[in-house]
């Protein structure tokens, strides 16, 4: 059974997600703005995954017959120095997600909720994805420094990118 505290960390967590989702949409814009055009839709893709996260947990929460609560959020950074910046600042957001997922789970594990345990297992692999993508865009940005083609091919393999929420959840 779903303890009060437990309800109130999975809402917590569900609103996160929604401001990560904010925050990603934030750095496309900047992106956008400075005609990186490939690179905004890697952020607009990831916007699009935050979003589908909290509604993971959204549903998550209805399924056990209780109510998710939805509260508004801080204003997103909206001003970066540069692209690896940008980037730097979204891979420390996703080590602070990883966080947060990993004292959720303590919890659920601490109360023995194993509904909840085995529905964050997703949440735990999926957080190694997401920090090891982060990661590896970092240190080709950092390789290929002021090298413009280098550049130029990193930011159209980005424009490829796509989000489709897994058919068989939700």
């Amino acid at each position: 059974m779903l303890s009060e505290k437990l309800l109130a960390k999975l809402n917590d967590q569900m609103n996160y997600e929604f401001y990560s989702s904010q925050v990603y949409l934030a750095m496309a814009a900047y992106c956008s703005s400075e005609s990186f055009d490939g690179f905004a839709n890697f952020f607009i893709m990831q916007s699009e995954e935050e979003k589908y996260h909290g509604m993971r947990i959204f549903h998550f929460i209805n399924a056990l017959g209780k109510r998710a609560i939805v509260t508004g959020m801080d204003n997103p950074q909206n001003e970066y120095n540069s692209l690896l910046d940008a980037f730097e600042h979204s891979f420390e957001h996703e080590k602070t997600v990883t966080k947060r997922i990993y004292e959720l789970s303590d919890i659920a594990w601490d109360e023995r909720e194993h509904a909840t345990i085995n529905f964050l297992k997703w949440f735990i692999d999926e957080q190694v994805e997401e920090e090891d993508t982060f990661d590896s865009i970092i240190q080709k940005l950092r390789r290929i420094d002021n090298d413009s083609n280098a550049f130029y091919m990193l930011d159209s393999e980005l424009a490829k990118r796509t989000f489709t929420p897994p058919a068989s959840e939700e």
